[in-house]
This record gives structure tokens, sequence and C-alpha cells, in this order.
């Protein structure tokens, strides 16, 4: 399981939820009158508040968290669950009975090490906020860079990441070009982009290998 992409989903979802602050959910998140104009400057500009923000992330998560505990627990974690799937397919019930008498430990483990996961949240969530909300909106428009093909892969409206041709042809809409990524959106890809290479060279990725 990649713990590094839910993790990641798990800080930004509420970038596209409705706006506490006013507004109308992904509409808030921008100007029609913004800072920084142009859509090439835009696009390098958000990216790199993806980046920043992936390095404030990983140095708090250094400073919070045991990484040599977490991936101890992981390894641990993993291996009897590996185990235990195996013994499953194998029909092995003395090996499922054995492997079943560690089920409250490899539990325990495993709210542990969620809780070691989530507690970095707790310091890089409002930042977070602070910088969505107050900051990005005033500095660029409702949609920064355009895909080449929609995004759209969830079906609804719960996460919907480019503008739809519906949406480009109301002119009561912020979107004014079909497939244009929201600025939430292009935050959000640019992050999974470098999230993992930062985690990597600040040795805070919750790989194994």
């Amino acid at each position: 399981m990649d713990f590094n992409f839910i993790l990641l989903f798990i800080d930004v979802i509420h970038l596209q939820l409705p706006d506490f602050l006013g507004g109308e959910g992904r509409q808030a998140l921008g100007s029609d009158d913004p800072m920084i104009k142009g859509l090439i400057l835009s696009m390098f500009a958000v990216s790199a508040f993806g980046i920043l923000l992936n390095l404030f992330n990983a140095g708090v998560r250094k400073k919070m968290v045991d990484q040599v505990k977490l991936k101890r627990i992981m390894k641990e974690t993993k291996g009897w669950q590996k185990a235990r799937m195996a013994a499953m397919r194998s029909k092995d019930q003395a090996k499922i009975a054995e492997l079943g008498k560690k089920s409250s430990y490899m539990n325990k483990m495993s709210m542990e090490m969620m809780q070691m996961n989530m507690r970095p949240m707790m310091i890089t969530f409002v930042p977070l906020i602070l910088i969505f909300y107050l900051v990005l909106p005033q500095l660029f428009a409702y949609t920064v860079a355009i895909s080449p093909i929609p995004l759209n892969v969830i079906p609804g409206d719960m996460f919907q990441l480019t503008c739809t041709a519906e949406q480009a042809a109301d002119p009561d809409h912020v979107c004014t070009v079909e497939n244009a990524l929201y600025l939430w959106a292009w935050y959000f890809l640019s992050s999974i982009a470098f999230s993992g290479i930062i985690m990597r060279l600040t040795k805070t990725s919750m790989d194994l290998s």
C-alpha cells in the first residue's frame, strides 16, 4: 500500500470541499484579477508552492516521527499480513490459528503506525489551510493549467480536477476552457509528482525498500 499517496490525498482533500470562509467550493480558490497572470508562470509558481509545502511537511515529519520505529512496525505488520494471506490461500488451518493469536498485537501496531503518520498533519494542516484560502486565491486565477485530456476519472463532483465542456460553455462559471485544471488540482498533481522524490531525499519515505 502506498501510504505516501494516501497521506497526501488526506492532506489536500479539504481543498475541494465547500469553502468555510465564503464562496462555493473550488470556485473560491482563485481570482478574477489575479496578481500572477499568464498560464505558464502560474503553472510553475503553483508547482513551486507544492514543492515548498512538501519540504515543510517532510521537515515536520522528520522531527515528529521516529522513522526507524515506523519502518520496523511497517515491516512487521506487512510480513504478518503476507504470511496470513499465504496461509489462507493454502488453507493451512494450523498456521492460520497460529497467526491469528497475534491479531490483537498487530491491530495495536497498525493503530500506532496510523497515529504516527497522522500526527504531523496536525501541524501541517493549519498552514496549508491558511495558504490556500488566504494567499493563493489572491495570487492566481481559478484555473492555472490546461490538460490535454479530461482528468475527472472519479464519477460525480467530489473529486473534479478539470473543467467539463458544459462548464466551459457556461458564461457564469469560472471555467473558460475545457479540460482546464483548477488551482487546487494543479497543486495536488504537482505535489504527487514531487512528494516521493522529496521524501526519499529527506529520508521520510514510508517505502520499505
